[in-house]
């Protein structure tokens, strides 16, 4: 299960890796928005982040102008992990090393052809663990105060 969602700004992108998921099958959950009107990121990016910190998603992709203020929302969840990227190797890399959770994407950034390959990356990167996994640990004890 993939979390959707988009501002205004990034709706084109969500609809396009949307419908990459259709063609392959993979199921998500989309929390909008659904059509050009001004909308507000800050909700749809706790919906979305809450639905991946709660463990009903594996991961999420959250689109809007940059991806910064979506990536900004998201990581106040507890849990949550989300990354900017705006080339393919960042979104294969925070796979590999941060084990992100949430990727976060600008339609002023990139265009359509860019997200779908940069969301087949990051969904079937796997993580590394190993000496990445202490760093990880790291940003729970941030969440925690123990840092």
């Amino acid at each position: 299960m993939i979390a959707l969602g988009a501002d205004h700004g990034g709706l084109a992108l969500k609809e396009a890796i949307r419908h990459y998921l259709d063609s392959e099958r993979i199921e998500y959950k989309d929390f909008g928005t659904f059509d050009e009107t001004s909308v507000d990121y800050p909700p749809i990016a706790a919906q979305t982040a809450h639905f991946v910190a709660d463990g009903n998603a594996e991961f999420g992709i959250l689109c809007c102008g940059t991806g910064i203020g979506m990536s900004i929302a998201a990581n106040k969840v507890k849990g949550i992990r989300a990354s900017v990227c705006t080339n393919a190797y960042c979104a294969e890399i925070t796979r590999h090393h941060n084990n992100a959770n949430i990727l976060c994407l600008g339609g002023r950034v990139i265009n359509e052809e860019q997200a779908v390959e940069f969301a087949k990356l990051f969904l079937n990167t796997p993580f590394d663990g190993g000496r990445h996994q202490r760093r990880v640990d790291g940003i729970t004890k941030i969440e925690q105060g123990e840092l």
